[in-house]
């Protein structure tokens, strides 16, 4: 992973970039969230939409939950 910080990826390579993280998340969800809300920041150049690396990985992190050693503890943060 020696991407440059702020290195601008297009949406499959978005894609591609938060899989070999360990996110498992579609282009096509991307493209949904664009509409929907609650995706990851980007920037349009024209009609592509460009994704920084940095906007990616925290929006990533933003949707995980905190570590649990056991399912139970999911459901007292609830």
């Amino acid at each position: 992973m020696d991407e440059p910080i702020n290195r601008l990826l297009t949406r499959a390579e978005a894609a591609q970039y938060l899989k070999r993280l360990g996110y498992p998340v579609a282009a096509r969800t991307l493209a949904t969230l664009v509409s929907r809300g609650g995706g990851p920041a980007y920037r349009r150049f024209g009609q592509r939409a460009l994704y920084r690396t940095e906007d990616l990985l925290a929006w990533a992190e933003s949707r995980c939950s905190p570590p649990r050693r056991n399912s139970a503890e999911g459901e007292r943060a609830a």
